[in-house]
Order: C-alpha cells, then sequence, then structure tokens
C-alpha cells in the first residue's frame, strides 16, 4: 500500500476527552474516530488491526472445530421474554419497535438467537456437540460509556456457543475453548491472567475471564502470592477469621454530626478510625429493598450479594430512594429503626460500639451493637478482597493489580435450554437438555488491551501480528530521484516476499513521516536517505527497541525479512 492513494488523519496532541492511554493514541495515529458517546468509527489503519485480531480468532476457532456463522444483530423480543431477560437485562438493552409496532432490541449477545436455531435443528445425541461462532457487531446501552472502544456502547465481538449431552461432555468443549482462547491471545502478543469471574448477566454455574494485565485497566485482579488462585475482584473470596472484641459494650447515643455526610468526615468529626464506623449501603435487587453493612474502610461487592440471594439484578438505590426508604437525608443512614432487611459482611460480627447514620440529618449514633439495636437478617461475604486478605486455596497472601478483560468464557448448563425447550433424544431414548457454554472475545478490546500493554512516549508499539502494516518505508527526500526509485524498489521487493509493507511516499517532509511512523507503531520502519544511498545503506529501526540497523542496499530485502522474522 502507497500512502498516497491511502488514508491517516494523525493528530498532534492528546484529544481533550481522552482519558486512557489507548484512547490517545489511538485517536492520535488516525485508527478510530468518535462519532457519538460510546459510538467509534475504525479507520483504515483501525480496520487493518481488527481484522488481523479476526484471523487469528477465526484460526484458532477454526482449528477447536468451532462453525463460523452470522446471527442477525436486530432480534425479536419474543426470544428474550421466553428466556427471561427481556426485562432482567434492564437499561442496557437497547429496545425498538418496527413500523408494526413490534418490540425488538439491538443484540448485545446471541444466546436466545442461537438456542433457537438449535432447538428447531438439534433431534438427536448423534448431531452433538456443536460449537457455533460469529464475529460481529454488537451493542449494550452502556450507562457511562467510556475509554474509548474499551468499553464502547458499540462494539465488534466474537461469540461462540457450545452445545452438548452431559456436563462431562460440556466440560470438554469448555477446555477446547479455554486451550483456544490461550492461543488466541499468545498469538496477539499479549501478557494476560486467566481469572475466576463472575457470570453477571449471561448466567451459568461459573465462568472465567481472561485479563491483559495493565497499569490502566479498568479491572482489578486478585492473585495469590503463593500458588495460582487467581479472580476478578468481583468474585475473588474472602476468608472470615473471627476476631470477637473483648471491650464492654457501651451504651446507645445519638450524636450530633454537622456536614459529616462521609466516612472521612464523620471519622474526622468524631475523632475514630475508619475501621470503627460501619456504612450502611441502600440497594434495589429486584425491585426490592435491603441494607447492607459493611465496615467503613471496605467496599462493597454487589455481585457477592446478588448471588447470595439470588436476585437477578442489584443495584445501589437513587439518591431520591435512599430519602424514600430511609426517611432520612443522603450519607446518614444507618440500620436502627428502619423497616428492611439487613445484611452484614461477615467482619460486622465481630464489632461493638460502632458508628452509623441514625437516618437523620446530621445525626449519627455511637456504640452501636447488633442484636440489642437492631437485627441482622444474614451475614456473608459482601465485600471485596483487600492485599490483607489469604488465599482461600492455600493461605498465601493476596496481590492485586489491574487488568483489561478481553475474554470470558461460561458455563452455562441448562440455563437457556431448559427456558427454551432445547432438547434431544439421548441413546436411551428419553428427551433431555441440551448442556450449553458460551465464550466471548472483544475483537476491539484486543486492540486496545495491545496499546494499553505497548506503548512509549512516542506512540504504539504494536505486537507484529496484530500491527496495521509490519513495516513502513520513509523516503526522506520527495525531489531526490535515486531516493524514490530505491524506496519504490525495495517496496515492490518487500511486497513479492508477502510482506505487509506501507511506502510514505507523500508529499511530507521527512521528520513528519517519521513523527507518524513513531505514533502509529509500525513494527519495523526504514529509512531511505540521501546521505544514507550515497554511502549504499539504508537504515532500518525496530521500534519497539528503537534500535537501528544499517543495512546493505544490495542485501535489504533478505535483511529485513530476517529481521521481522526475529522480531514478536
Amino acid at each position: 500500500m502507497k500512502l498516497s492513494n491511502y488514508f491517516i488523519d494523525t493528530l498532534r496532541e492528546d484529544p481533550s476527552d481522552a482519558e486512557v492511554i489507548s484512547q490517545k493514541l489511538m485517536l492520535r495515529a488516525s485508527m478510530i474516530k468518535k462519532l457519538a458517546s460510546g459510538i467509534y468509527t475504525y479507520l483504515p489503519l483501525g480496520l487493518r488491526v481488527l481484522r488481523k485480531v479476526e484471523k487469528i480468532v477465526r484460526e484458532s476457532m477454526n482449528k477447536a472445530g468451532g462453525i463460523e456463522l452470522l446471527m442477525p444483530a436486530v432480534q425479536p423480543a419474543e426470544l428474550w421474554q421466553e428466556s427471561g431477560r427481556w426485562d432482567f437485562y434492564g437499561k442496557e438493552l437497547l429496545r425498538l419497535k418496527d413500523r408494526h409496532n413490534r418490540d425488538f432490541c439491538i443484540g448485545p449477545t446471541h444466546e436466545e438467537i442461537i438456542t433457537d436455531i438449535v432447538r428447531t435443528s438439534i433431534r438427536s445425541y448423534k448431531q452433538l456437540p456443536l460449537t457455533f461462532y460469529q464475529i460481529q457487531t454488537k451493542f449494550r446501552d452502556e450507562v457511562r460509556p467510556r475509554f474509548g472502544i474499551m468499553r464502547a456502547r458499540e462494539f465488534i465481538m466474537k461469540d461462540a456457543y457450545s452445545f452438548d449431552v452431559s456436563d462431562e461432555a460440556a466440560e470438554i468443549s469448555y477446555r477446547k475453548m479455554d486451550k483456544a482462547y490461550r492461543e488466541i491471545f499468545e498469538r496477539c502478543g499479549l501478557t494476560y491472567k486467566v481469572v475466576d469471574a463472575d457470570s453477571g448477566a449471561i448466567g451459568g454455574s461459573f465462568s472465567h475471564e481472561f485479563m491483559v494485565t495493565a497499569e490502566t485497566g479498568e479491572d482489578e485482579i486478585v492473585s495469590c502470592n503463593s500458588c495460582d488462585y487467581s479472580a476478578n475482584i468481583e468474585k475473588a473470596t474472602v476468608i472470615y477469621n473471627a476476631n470477637p472484641s473483648e471491650n464492654v459494650k457501651g451504651k446507645l447515643e445519638k450524636v450530633l454530626t454537622p456536614k459529616s455526610h462521609t466516612v472521612e468526615e464523620v471519622r474526622k468529626f468524631l475523632s475514630l478510625k475508619t475501621e470503627d464506623i460501619v456504612k450502611s449501603m441502600l440497594v434495589r435487587c429486584d425491585d426490592k429493598f435491603y441494607i447492607i453493612l459493611i465496615r467503613g474502610d471496605r467496599e462493597l461487592n454487589l455481585a457477592k450479594f446478588k448471588n447470595m440471594i439470588n436476585s437477578a439484578t442489584c443495584e445501589l438505590a437513587t439518591a431520591k430512594e435512599v430519602v424514600e426508604v430511609t426517611k432520612g437525608d443522603l450519607g446518614f443512614t444507618g440500620p436502627i429503626g428502619i423497616d428492611t432487611p439487613i445484611y452484614a459482611d461477615n467482619e460486622i460480627k465481630d464489632m461493638i460500639n460502632f458508628v452509623t447514620g441514625a437516618n437523620e440529618k446530621d445525626m449519627h449514633y455511637i456504640n452501636v451493637n447488633i442484636d440489642i439495636d437492631f437485627k441482622v437478617e444474614s451475614y456473608g461475604d459482601f465485600r471485596n478482597a483487600s492485599e490483607l486478605d489469604i488465599c482461600p486455596k492455600c493461605g498465601g497472601k493476596y496481590v492485586i493489580t489491574r487488568g483489561i478483560e478481553v475474554g470470558h468464557i461460561f458455563k452455562l448448563g441448562t440455563k437457556y435450554s431448559e427456558k427454551m425447550k432445547a432438547h434431544f433424544i439421548d441413546n436411551g431414548g428419553k428427551g433431555s437438555k441440551i448442556v450449553m457454554g458460551c465464550y466471548g472475545i472483544g475483537v476491539g478490546r484486543v486492540a486496545a488491551a495491545a496499546v494499553e500493554q505497548c506503548y512509549d512516549d512516542k506512540g504504539i508499539l504494536w505486537p507484529k501480528a496484530i500491527a496495521p502494516f509490519e513495516i513502513v518505508i520513509v523516503p526522506m527526500s520527495n525531489d531526490d530521484e535515486e531516493v524514490n526509485n530505491l524506496s519504490n524498489k525495495l517496496y515492490e521487493d518487500l511486497l513479492e516476499k508477502g510482506i505487509d509493507v506501507l511506502l510514505d511516499d507523500r508529499d511530507e517532509r521527512g521528520g513528519v513521516k517519521l513523527k507518524d511512523a513513531e505514533l502509529i507503531g509500525y513494527p519495523i520502519y526504514i529509512t531511505v536517505g540521501k546521505k544514507s544511498v550515497a554511502e549504499g545503506y539504508f537504515e532500518l529501526t525496530v521500534r519497539k527497541e528503537l534500535i537501528k540497523h544499517k543495512i546493505e542496499i544490495s542485501k535489504a530485502v533478505n535483511k529485513t525479512v530476517e529481521i521481522l522474522d526475529f522480531i514478536g
């Protein structure tokens, strides 16, 4: 490809609304362009990266026995109502009506559609196992899209679905996908972890996430420093070790705490430790309200609570709901005198004489004690793990790092086949439910994660396998005939060798071309200048290490191929 016949529109400054490095660099490098909140155009360079990721995904999925198909993006409401997810999925599901006033949605995922295909086509155990996959555009109406294509509303996803005769057979399919995913991310040149994860809106008995490790990752990964235990922060287990206090229980007292809404403000005003304060969090799960108590220095884990009470949905109450339910002001919610089921994190069992809100403006209670001042319905692990917690597998210490979710695999069981009556006749002649698995990869997320993991102060450092072009040739003098002729010959010779090469023949200064080459992050760039040509060489730079090689013009093609084969 010659750049004079191509399209790039690079930027010299970071866009003002860009939050993370991948968003900044992909916008500056003319790979994506924002159309609306969470909706991006993939420009030619960015699309080349996506297509390379897709090629790797397809090859590994096909190798694992996957069969590719393409399902509609627009889905009828009836199938989602049949599975029970039409209302459960919430506002992330973009709903619309056609001209006949029939309900549809833009698919955020395709469990219902693929189950409908299978239930009308599969009759016998002899037709199983099967694994279908597609690479297609999805839409999830995120409440707060951010980080460019890392958390966009519209995104490209590879989703796959396996169908088996039993749990044991489904486990084999699950392990095949696990192996395929590891191969995909390794081929893409990414450093990643596989972690236990919450199944969320997809459902199922268990799942694993593939997390690319990066300091700017939006997710937290909890790992053990002594064994291979690793989990998403939503899933990481907190071991409860009883540590009852021997202090004498004090007398409940209501105290004035003016303008003290937050834990930190209350701590300062009452001269307490943060761990002496208990937060009372009002949450709404399946349209029912609950109070969850956690220590002041801890973070509530809604996913754990949702799973514990087997709720379909669970979220923090709105400010308006807090006022209506507690009859008090924001920042002063507490468990005493409130007609709402109260649940508490395990740590609260050991606390005495703690502080809570009094459901009254500028008022808190001190010397609060369970069973004396209020009752707890049930205890559980309702908080995020910290680095002071211990591993449930070996007793080692937790280590928390950051990562970006690029893949998620689920063992669904019969969640969808039961509700949607996807049955088959087994080898004994009896009707049985098909056992399913679900497997997703965010194609755009893989690209963004690669940038988050591979960049320097000059720009992107693309892994060779997914770089938009492997090599760019940069003629440094547009008006020098010999420079241009040698640049064109090198370009043609590399093309003949099957190299994915770009010739930057734009009418621009050499310095501008080099800046763009470094920003965009081609693995290799070769400069062709008057001085070097006169001395019989080209200058080849390996972008990742900024290592320069002088390569003889007569041996340039073979030497370039040799260096390209060597780098990752």
